[in-house]
């Protein structure tokens, strides 16, 4: 996957040690309900369109733009989905940790088509006809955002209960 400038900079400083990073994520549904997803170019992968949110960037912003990048659609977003965090370490040995927020966007225009770097292939499925090794992070934003105004997901306060944190 290309490398953020922003991300690059980092790494000329710190090296190889974890980083901490902001990402953004959708699950792209056509007006059929299928769902859209992308080969990745670095592990050959399906997964989801995702990417990193630049400096100055809204979230919101970042996917929209990730998705054009990535697979040539024109999305909007619908809703907030979830936000999570996941630890990533790269063939290279960088370390990351990704804060991410993901969206349920739908498809509004464009044509879907592969950027030949960051995805090798796109291509639209059904919710039951999924790829056999499409990853567990990516079934569960996938579920998020089964329901048009379902509520967003996310990791409730670890060792706490909600009503301890409201106290």
């Amino acid at each position: 996957m290309a490398v953020s400038p922003y991300v690059s900079t980092l790494r000329a400083h710190i090296g190889r040690d974890l980083l901490l990073l902001p990402g953004a994520g959708a699950v792209v549904r056509d007006g059929a309900g299928r769902i859209l997803l992308l080969r990745r170019g670095d592990d050959g992968r399906w997964a989801l369109p995702a990417g990193m949110i630049e400096p100055g960037e809204q979230p919101a912003d970042a996917i929209v733009r990730e998705i054009y990048e990535e697979t040539g659609v024109v999305a909007e977003v619908e809703r907030l989905a979830g936000v999570g965090k996941h630890v990533s370490v790269y063939p290279n040995g960088d370390h990351c940790e990704y804060l991410v927020v993901w969206f349920r966007c739908r498809a509004v225009g464009g044509e879907a088509r592969p950027d030949g770097e960051e995805s090798l292939e796109v291509a639209w499925f059904a919710p039951g006809d999924l790829p056999a090794g499409l990853g567990e992070r990516a079934r569960l934003r996938i579920a998020t955002t089964e329901s048009p105004g379902g509520e967003a997901w996310f990791s409730p306060p670890a060792g706490r209960s909600g009503a301890e944190v409201r106290q």
